[in-house]
């Protein structure tokens, strides 16, 4: 709809706030647990919605790439307040910066993912089904969703979510109103599946403790 559109920067902007309304109504969602089931490969703002949700639940085979960069995007969906909250600032900074990928298992290491489900596609919606009505049948449920009502209600006092929403939006803004933005060229690329011309920067060095491909032996 973006690629398509009359002005793409305008309709940029009307798909981010709906994006961020929606988030919004997840993080504000206070008499029930929410839980994200992510069958397959998540990226951006597909990341962040899932993030808003109190358990994130992620089949095994699936990949997150949890930021914008890569669109050349500072990124919205209340990332700012989600991502640290549940990694760490640090944590959170070294994974807009790195842009890699993530698989379901690191997902889980680094606190992104609560639970990992193995089964293929065709099985995820029945098994997320069958742990789900665990989840609400337990009897810590009502403690949790008590819980989480008051720690909603203590960030809100400490800074309300409305603030980081208006100045993620304000990156986006810019952004999106600039013709001569990256963001509009790698959009107009992505979607219309255009390949890279060379390895991108961020993947074609080798970072400190990690290899591109397995040593071959010299025997």
């Amino acid at each position: 709809m973006i690629e398509a559109a009359d002005d793409p920067g305008a309709e940029s902007w009307a798909n981010i706030n709906a994006m961020d309304d929606l988030v919004e109504a997840v993080l504000t969602t206070t008499d029930r647990l929410v839980v994200s089931a992510v069958g397959g490969n998540a990226a951006a703002g597909g990341v962040m919605l899932a993030l808003a949700a109190d358990e994130v639940w992620c089949r095994t085979g699936a990949v997150l790439n949890p930021h914008y960069r890569l669109m050349g995007l500072y990124g919205s969906e209340y990332w700012t307040y989600t991502l640290p909250g549940r990694v760490g600032p640090a944590v959170a900074d070294r994974l807009m910066r790195e842009a890699l990928p993530l698989s379901a298992a690191a997902s889980q290491r680094l606190g992104l993912v609560d639970r990992t489900v193995e089964c293929g596609p065709e099985d995820f919606a029945a098994e997320t089904g069958r742990l789900a009505a665990q989840l609400a049948s337990s009897s810590a449920t009502q403690a949790r969703i008590a819980a989480k009502k008051a720690e909603r209600e203590r960030h809100e006092a400490a800074k309300p979510l409305a603030s980081y929403r208006e100045a993620e939006l304000a990156h986006m803004l810019r952004t999106f109103s600039d013709p001569d933005a990256p963001y509009h060229g790698l959009r107009r690329a992505f979607v219309r599946k255009h390949p890279p011309a060379r390895t991108p920067p961020h993947i074609g060095v080798t970072l400190p403790g990690r290899r591109t491909a397995p040593q071959v032996s010299s025997h």
